[in-house]
């Protein structure tokens, strides 16, 4: 009787799992998560996970239209942020502008792609928010990354910063590390210097749209899976285990500077 209360009880827990991982054949890898972002609106991340390329996608639109994709290539240990971002025509831009921004990939940052795509959801319309919220990155991109090598670091880069091709970057300190690896080092550019620069203001501090200045742009991943949650059974000889059980969810925000030649580049960036 004891045994039975004991299952029913298991069975009642995993019914009310919102997020679980299912160990089964015939994995699926793209999940739809509906998720609210910081200024309200409500969008829909879609995450995608290959666990033959070892890698997982996000991907979701901001409420001013940008459209925003992470990439994790556990592969390179490199993760990718890509950013499509509206252009102001009116002032001479074009239809949208593109950034990429190019760092490594820490293994706790993010659950593994073949957990990531064995991840389900019992109820698709319910607006998801994060267990955890991670403090703000701040990221000094004092490097250009070339596009026609960029393959060096990972496969991944040349689809998804190709619109990108004169504004993709990446830190120093993942410059180094890179170079330390075997590298080739024509891969990359280094930018007039963006820390204590008193040649170089702050493009919301510039008033002429013509002269070189220190852009930043911010994003958050409002929703991801960061950490495996695992429960505790026993067998019938009372013999204890733990097995993955489902995920914790986070949410983090990521801060960039690098230099553009011309504050045109980085409108976004103003007094307000």
């Amino acid at each position: 009787m004891g045994k039975r209360v004991f299952r029913e009880g298991v069975r009642i827990l995993t019914r009310l799992c919102v997020l679980v991982l299912v160990v089964a054949v015939g994995l699926c890898s793209e999940l739809r998560v509906r998720v609210r972002l910081s200024d309200g609106l409500v969008t829909e991340e879609v995450l995608e996970a290959d666990s033959e390329r070892d890698t997982i996608s996000l991907e979701f639109k901001q409420g001013d239209g940008t459209l925003i994709t992470f990439v994790a290539d556990f592969k390179q240990d490199v993760k990718i942020f890509r950013a499509l971002i509206l252009g102001e025509l009116e002032r001479g831009q074009n239809q949208y502008q593109a950034l990429c921004f190019i760092s490594r990939l820490n293994r706790n940052e993010i659950i593994p792609s073949e957990s990531m795509a064995r991840l389900r959801q019992k109820n698709p319309q319910a607006i998801r928010l994060a267990e955890e919220r991670r403090g703000l990155e701040q990221l000094t991109m004092s490097a250009a990354v070339n596009l026609s090598r960029a393959w060096q670091l990972s496969s991944h880069i040349h689809n998804m910063c190709s619109e990108a091709r004169e504004a993709i970057y990446t830190r120093e300190a993942d410059v180094k590390h890179w170079l330390d690896k075997g590298v080739d080092a024509s891969i990359f550019e280094v930018l007039p210097q963006t820390t204590e620069a008193a040649s170089f203001k702050a493009c919301h501090s510039t008033k002429d749209l013509w002269q070189p200045c220190l852009c930043t742009y911010s994003l958050r991943l409002e929703w991801y899976p960061c950490l495996l949650k695992y429960c505790r059974s026993r067998d019938t000889t009372g013999k204890g285990s733990n097995y993955k059980c489902g995920i914790k969810s986070c949410s983090k925000g990521y801060h960039f500077t690098y230099y553009v030649p011309q504050k045109q580049l980085c409108l976004w960036d103003e007094e307000t």
